[in-house]
């Protein structure tokens, strides 16, 4: 069977999809795999907030019409970057074993955020990461910031920022960590919801590939994203909402701790739960509930950013 990968053409994206090309073909089902290099409405636009074009899930949207039209059999995605409800008619096929799930602060080295300068610049586009930093030193100024991995650096070293913040795992991938000064542990900045883990989507009706596709997953990754994605779900909120989850595994406990919080670090809702693993969509459920009696929707109402 040949299979043509549906991507991205950022540097990340392509790694992802080369990433997931030589897994398949590991696999003896696979004969040949092929990359299909898309352009997105969100790698397009850059001079406006994700929040204000409609959210991450135009990084996927191009991405699904190949799948649909039969220009493509699947699709690699950064999971952080996949909307709580895929579309009808599309279906998350392989949650593969999760990388660096934490986020990383980028600036000289030896800089931590506790030794950066007093109301330095911070690049972050992220109200979830912004949030966190205003929890952590009040004084920082978060400034936008868009663009692929190398973008970001680029900027950084131009003098635009003090700092910016990036994901570890997209860093580590391009074996790019050596930009690394910090990196944020989960009681200072929780993730978001299945950072770090790569997902591959498909035709729920493609019932022969999906079995083959079944075959990559990891357990502990499935139940991790089971129970972070059951929080922005039950939440409502968009991928670009001030809100964090984070699940780890110790035998067959699965600890999973959830953040709301306003994008200024005040007032902020955090919440934990332990559950067994063969739950793990129970417990995001619970635990989003949990938030939700605590006063989450109407925090994430007050800002905006719910439902989107």
């Amino acid at each position: 069977m040949k299979i043509r990968i549906a991507t991205r053409k950022s540097a990340l994206a392509l790694w992802q999809a080369n990433y997931v090309s030589s897994v398949l073909q590991e696999l003896p089902e696979i004969t040949t795999t092929e990359l299909v290099p898309l352009s997105t409405r969100g790698d397009e636009i850059l001079d406006r907030s994700l929040q204000k074009i409609g959210g991450k899930g135009l990084f996927i949207k191009e991405l699904e019409v190949a799948m649909e039209n039969g220009a493509a059999d699947l699709a690699v995605h950064s999971m952080k970057d996949v909307p709580a409800e895929l579309p009808p008619g599309f279906c998350l096929a392989a949650t593969l074993k999760r990388a660096n799930p934490h986020d990383a602060l980028v600036a000289t080295a030896g800089t931590t955020v506790q030794s950066l300068p007093e109301n330095a610049r911070i690049g972050s586009s992220s109200l979830r990461r912004q949030a966190q930093l205003k929890m952590l030193r009040p004084d920082l100024r978060i400034e936008p910031l868009r663009g692929n991995v190398n973008t970001r650096l680029m900027k950084l070293d131009a003098g635009d920022y003090d700092a910016i913040i990036l994901a570890a795992a997209g860093l580590e991938r391009l074996e790019l960590q050596h930009h690394i000064s910090y990196e944020f542990p989960p009681n200072e900045m929780l993730p978001a919801a299945a950072q770090g883990v790569l997902g591959i989507e498909c035709l729920e009706s493609n019932s022969a590939l999906r079995a083959i596709l079944g075959q990559l997953d990891d357990a502990t990754a499935v139940q991790t994203t089971q129970a972070e994605r059951a929080i922005a779900r039950v939440l409502q909120a968009s991928c670009q909402s001030p809100v964090a989850a984070y699940a780890t595994v110790a035998g067959e406990t699965l600890s999973l701790t959830a953040l709301v919080a306003h994008p200024d670090g005040s007032p902020s809702i955090r919440e934990s739960m332990d559950g067994h693993v063969g739950a793990a969509n129970q417990l995001g459920e619970a635990l989003a509930a949990k938030l939700l009696a605590g006063g989450a929707r109407d925090l994430l109402d007050s800002i905006g950013h719910s439902n989107a």
